[in-house]
């Protein structure tokens, strides 16, 4: 259940982002595409915060962050369905923009809701040697694929001949957001069996094969090609090992996904 849930929530977490902001668009009261992608890894660091304090405490915390965050998206859709998206152009308290709201409403969940209170029960476990990892490197392991996935994500944003984020944000953001719930995932699976987390994800070899050739200089029509196809690769490579979990955690319980039916005895 946690897997299915939580597993879900780390991909979907690129669409609760880029669907918000694209009410707001570009222009002068929008949002860049790259502060749009420096956000998306607040969540995206945010979500995978829980689950790297539970893979450290055994006890998943999950504050309310998440929950007000679904209501107020519901909220602006309704609004936005009702009224257009004119609503959310214009200033709506001391020349501040609503775009401005909204990022701070992330910004602030991350830092004063969901950072402090994991280090707030990380530091409590540790007082009391609970801990299940008691080493600083082993701790800190399910952030090296996270972090390098964000350093060469921004590496290939700042060395892109063709600026590939303006090209094509959506999918850019989706590439990295389809990486990033495959990591999620494998700790999420980690931390349920209580097993070591990986330290580098596989997913982060191509990544860094294309930035290498980005960096060699390339038509702009071919770095497009290289995007759309490492993105269908993350997605297919994601998908399956979903599938291939969810087969051998049925084997493993012998049930059956998405039924109450039981396998026959014999």
């Amino acid at each position: 259940g946690e897997l299915f849930d939580h597993g879900l929530d780390s991909w979907s977490c690129v669409y609760f982002v880029v669907t918000v902001y694209s009410i707001f668009g570009r222009g002068p009261s929008g949002v860049s595409v790259f502060v749009l992608y420096l956000l998306l890894w607040v969540v995206l660091f945010s979500f995978i915060l829980s689950h790297w304090e539970k893979y450290n405490t055994g006890i998943l915390f999950l504050p309310w962050g998440y929950d007000i965050s679904q209501v107020t998206i519901s909220f602006v859709y309704i609004v936005t369905a009702i009224v257009g998206v004119e609503a959310w152009y214009e200033p709506f308290l001391f020349n501040f923009l609503y775009r401005d709201l909204f990022t701070a409403m992330i910004i602030g969940c991350a830092l004063c809701v969901t950072l402090p209170m994991s280090l707030l029960n990380f530091f409590r476990s540790y007082k009391n040697n609970t801990l299940k990892h008691n080493s600083a490197y082993e701790a800190m392991v399910p952030f090296f694929s996270p972090c390098l996935l964000f350093i060469l994500s921004t590496a290939w944003i700042l060395q892109s001949p063709s600026d590939i984020l303006e090209l094509h944000p959506r999918v850019f953001y989706f590439m990295v957001g389809t990486a990033f719930a495959n990591i999620t995932c494998q700790l999420i699976v980690c931390q349920m069996s209580s097993t070591r987390c990986p330290t580098l994800n596989w997913f982060l070899v191509p990544l860094f094969l294309i930035v290498l050739v980005v960096n060699l200089g390339i038509a702009s029509y071919v770095e497009s090609i290289l995007l759309y196809t490492l993105t269908a690769v993350f997605t297919l490579a994601h998908i399956h090992y979903g599938v291939r979990v969810v087969k051998q955690l049925s084997s493993h319980f012998q049930i059956y996904p998405f039924s109450l039916r039981k396998p026959n005895s014999d």
